[in-house]
């Protein structure tokens, strides 16, 4: 039942915007509880380096004193991959087209995570 509301969400999110490709909510120890992915992407990878990425991100934020962390972002020639904190147990990830506005993609999954939080 949960993971129907985690996946309405994410559906949601998707359907903000033509810049977003993917999305899902993963555990801080890598299991994916939710996910909207295209075909031939593994969820078990994305699930673990999402964890990963977001754990080394967190550790770098107050080693370097930069505060408490509030997001990873990943730039790579086919797109942007974007992780946040989605309460304190889950990470939102969501993949988007290297032309994405940004703006506009923050916020809205600035929203989702905070849905994901109270869900969790």
């Amino acid at each position: 039942m949960r993971a129907d509301m985690l996946t309405s969400v994410l559906t949601e999110l998707n359907g903000t915007s033509a810049d977003i490709q993917a999305s899902g909510v993963i555990s801080t120890d890598g299991l994916m509880m939710a996910s909207v992915l295209p075909t031939g992407l593994d969820e078990d990878r994305v699930g673990a380096m999402s964890a990963a990425m977001l754990s080394l991100g967190d550790r770098t934020a107050k080693e370097l004193a930069r505060g408490t962390l509030e997001q990873v972002l990943i730039k790579g020639a086919l797109g942007y991959v974007l992780m946040t904190y989605a309460g304190e147990e889950a990470v939102l990830t969501v993949m988007a087209k290297p032309n994405a506005k940004l703006g506009l993609i923050f916020l809205d999954v600035k929203r989702a995570a905070e849905s994901i939080a109270d869900l969790l």
